[in-house]
């Protein structure tokens, strides 16, 4: 097949695990006769340095004409970056917001995986046994709190900041389906997690799930408040299947997750739409402490590249391959900094990167 693939490597990291990424797909499609495509655009605090905007509508046009995007990490630190210093709306991040809503990407996925390799990495392996785990998290990526009207006013002296978190019931139902179709095709379990007992938007998204599981007569569904929910991540990881939650709580819920992992440098996430259209990058931020160290851990991003190759081009041998050929790695005892662990070959990105390409064979 033949594909065009927008790239998007971001800022930090970003543009050292994107190219590790793309090394993947280039030993793909050379192993199984694919050609991909590449068109690059900024976004973050490099298209800022450009442009004056974290996001152009020439970046954004350029994405939908791709049948994918392959996004790094955008952002610096908070706390000494100048783009910071700019009003929010003209932020980093702000990017990463505006184009998962112009490209209309609801469901965000990401899977939360504990290989055998890395249990010394799990930082729960006395509590939980050395179990290792297989879920994934269902996160609603373009309604709630991020996406609501806010506003900071100065009322009688004093400083008034309003973050208002809307759900439509529509907005629900669509991902809701996403993860139940999910759920059917894994262990028929999934967990809905909300904050029912407080607000009013809760109470709303568990109503709408519980609707739609009705068309999902085969799926255990239970309800979970999230406090509990994150209780349960660190208690019992193994005990979940699919997760499905709004927007904040995805957020917060799916770093707990990677974490439990071993590192964030472990989660790889797809953003997805209506169609096999979709958005796919590592669950990690840009870490600038380390970027042009060659220190970063491009194996969320290489994971990354199997979920495009498994849900927007619907290539699942190719998408298997990859992720045995990172098994393999590990397997063989390589890791980079964040997976360390003592009696291990420490190595950096590039030659992970590399280590993984060499593994990808018929």
């Amino acid at each position: 097949m033949e594909a065009n693939i927008t790239l998007i490597k971001g800022d930090g990291i970003g543009p050292e695990i994107v190219n590790e990424a793309v090394k993947v797909l280039e030993k793909i499609a050379s192993v199984y006769g694919h050609k991909f495509n590449y068109n690059e655009v900024l976004m973050g605090g490099c298209s800022i340095d450009m442009y004056g905007i974290p996001l152009t509508d020439e970046a954004i046009k350029t994405a939908k004409a791709a049948d994918a995007v392959l996004l790094g990490a955008v952002g610096g630190n908070t706390d000494t970056s100048p783009w910071y210093k700019l009003s929010p709306e003209k932020r980093p991040e702000a990017g990463l917001l505006k184009i998962r809503k112009e490209l209309g990407l609801y469901a965000n996925i990401r899977p939360a995986i504990l290989f055998d390799e890395l249990r010394a990495a799990c930082p729960l392996k006395e509590s939980t046994g050395g179990k290792c785990f297989d879920f994934v998290i269902f996160r609603e990526l373009t309604g709630g709190l991020y996406f609501g009207e806010r506003n900071t006013t100065v009322v009688e002296g004093k400083r008034k900041a309003i973050d208002t978190l809307v759900y439509v019931e529509d907005e629900i139902e669509r991902v809701a389906r996403k993860a139940f179709e999910a759920a059917a095709r894994r262990k028929k379990e999934l967990c809905s997690v909300d904050k029912a007992n407080v607000l009013d938007s809760s109470r709303l998204w568990r109503q709408v799930v519980s609707e739609v599981a009705k068309d999902f007569p085969e799926i255990k569904l239970t309800n979970m408040l999230v406090d509990n929910c994150a209780m349960q991540l660190i208690a019992n990881p193994s005990q979940f299947d699919v997760i499905l939650t709004e927007n904040m709580f995805g957020d917060i819920l799916s770093d707990e997750a990677s974490m439990v992992t071993g590192s964030l440098g472990m989660l790889p996430s797809a953003s997805l739409g209506e169609g096999k259209f979709g958005l796919y990058e590592p669950s990690h931020g840009s870490a600038p402490d380390i970027a042009g160290l060659d220190k970063a851990n491009p194996i969320a991003t290489i994971m990354s590249v199997a979920m495009m190759l498994r849900y927007s081009f619907g290539l699942n041998k190719e998408a298997n391959k990859v992720e045995e050929a990172v098994k393999a790695v590990l397997k063989k005892g390589y890791r980079t900094g964040d997976i360390y662990s003592e009696g291990k070959n420490l190595i950096g990105c590039k030659e992970m990167g590399d280590r993984v390409v060499e593994e990808i064979c018929i």
